[in-house]
């Protein structure tokens, strides 16, 4: 079990969704926030309304400069969630270049730069908790999912490369694979999404997770075991089945 009273996290991607959500259950557990994403006014409110103290610091993780900035202005940290996203669903035919670029750039490059500011001094003091927010969608590749399956398997992939590395220190490394929630991203699917969540359920099965010693967390449980059981099948079957 980890104690969270007094303790210090950066929320990166705290404005709305599932980073709101898991910043209410943070707060409501004793944890001191740093709360970040590009919209101030979102992330004032949000921070006013928490029931513990929490800070606010602006970021753009597709910028270099803004991580530096941000990471420099938040400080030494106990740990950080990283909830940085962006989608938008569209096939191979219809490539939308602006639209691919900016979901690798958010979802897995934004990644990368922030692990680069704030990795290195936990792993000098070799105390420190990592986690990031990966996808069911990122276990294989997925009709109309171009950009954003890629850039979570990526993610997932960082996050599992990190854990192998670090696993033996003192820095905790974990990774959540939420299915879909109901979020401004999701209500640009115009199909059926089977065992969709609240933000509010979700956030409270991360931070379940979180407080527990495993790795990895996939949810919800049926639905995850679609997507898990995918990977051992022959492509041909799975194309077939999902394409």
């Amino acid at each position: 079990m980890r104690t969270w009273q007094g303790k210090r996290y950066w929320l990166v991607g705290a404005s709305d969704g599932l980073g709101a959500a898991l910043a209410r259950q943070m707060s409501r557990a004793g944890v001191r926030l740093v709360l970040s994403a590009r919209s101030q006014d979102k992330l004032e409110a949000l921070a006013a309304e928490l029931p513990g103290p929490a800070e606010v610091q602006t970021i753009d993780v597709s910028d270099d400069a803004s991580v530096a900035a941000a990471a420099e202005a938040v400080g030494e940290i106990d740990g950080v969630v990283y909830l940085a996203g962006v989608y938008w669903p569209f096939p191979a035919t219809e490539w939308n270049a602006e639209q691919g670029t900016a979901m690798a750039d958010v979802n897995f490059t934004g990644l990368v730069r922030v692990m680069g500011a704030v990795l290195p001094q936990m792993v000098a003091r070799d105390a420190g908790h990592v986690v990031i927010t990966g996808s069911l969608s990122g276990f294989r590749g997925l009709p109309g999912s171009i950009g954003y399956s890629a850039s979570k398997a990526g993610t997932m992939a960082l996050a599992e490369c990190i854990y192998a590395d670090l696993h033996r220190t003192g820095v905790a490394v974990q990774l959540a694979n939420p299915g879909f929630i109901r979020t401004r991203l999701t209500d640009k699917n115009d199909f059926t999404m089977p065992f969709i969540m609240e933000p509010e359920d979700a956030a409270r099965i991360m931070f379940e997770h979180m407080t527990s010693d495993r790795f990895k967390k996939s949810f919800p449980r049926l639905f995850s075991w679609v997507f898990r059981l995918s990977q051992f099948l022959p492509d041909w079957i799975y194309y077939r089945l999902f394409a």
